[in-house]
């Protein structure tokens, strides 16, 4: 048999096979099963009916959302100040932004947890704002490394052209840099926001003990209930799907700037 190029996908195939859609099928089966094995969509009726799974699904989007919206204010400027400064050793610099990732996740959330209680004395006074805190601590490389990404590929004639044009700073970041900016802004968001819903364990590491969803599907599984975890980890998973086509859709459009109106 002839070699070709094309044969060098199998393993990835294999192993996507094996440790992708094999799992996810799993999940998809339990979520539209009962405890007899039958199909059935009483597991998602029973989520959308009770109170509590939709709280805590309410208050898992605003987690995210507040989460969300605090590593984009911090990270744009720090993105763009890394990426636009004239430093020769910019990458070292962002290299220390990203440097926590590489320690592990409970030493650094238990290292946090120790600065706060020094700070506020006890935990349980401040349950969301440590939670927040947490979660931006944990989440906002994520946020810097595409930005920084955007930012640094960026075109400076364009900047210099809209400068010629005769627009100000405000029209200049309006028109130029924001859209050129959408897709690091979409890809951070898509980074954040999705784990930032399911990252129970900041939570319970920092005294919280409001649930979110990921807590949610963790009793589940804990009580050995498969079929109600596996509906919660489908309807994120729907919930993914649909912020990564809009995500695609944003960044087919940001490639359209608009032009920059030359002051009068």
């Amino acid at each position: 048999m002839r070699f070709k190029r094309s044969m060098l996908s199998i393993p990835y195939i294999v192993f996507l096979i094996i440790f992708v859609m094999a799992p996810l099928a799993v999940v998809v089966v339990f979520a539209f099963t009962n405890g007899s094995g039958h199909f059935t969509f009483e597991n998602f009726f029973g989520f959308f009916r009770s109170s509590r799974t939709i709280a805590t699904l309410i208050y898992s989007l605003f987690v995210a959302l507040v989460t969300t919206v605090v590593c984009l204010l911090l990270a744009y400027p720090t993105a763009y100040a890394l990426a636009r400064s004239g430093f020769k050793k910019k990458n070292i610099l962002l290299l220390l932004a990203i440097v926590p990732m590489w320690i592990n996740f409970t030493l650094r959330i238990t290292a946090l947890k120790e600065v706060l209680d020094f700070l506020e004395g006890n935990l349980a006074y401040y349950p969301f704002l440590n939670t927040i805190i947490g979660q931006v601590y944990d989440f906002l490389p994520f946020m810097i490394l595409p930005l920084f990404t955007v930012f640094d590929e960026m075109d400076k004639s364009l900047l210099e052209a809209g400068r010629d044009l005769g627009a100000d700073r405000k029209s200049l970041f309006f028109s130029v840099v924001l859209p050129l900016s959408m897709p690091g802004i979409v890809s951070g968001i898509t980074m954040v926001f999705l784990p930032a819903m399911t990252n129970y364990v900041v939570l319970d590491m920092l005294y919280n003990s409001t649930y979110i969803m990921g807590s949610l599907i963790g009793s589940y599984f804990n009580a050995y209930d498969w079929h109600n975890g596996s509906m919660i980890s489908a309807i994120l998973l729907l919930i993914i799907v649909i912020f990564s086509s809009i995500g695609k859709q944003k960044d087919q459009n940001s490639t359209i700037v608009t032009p920059v109106s030359p002051s009068p």
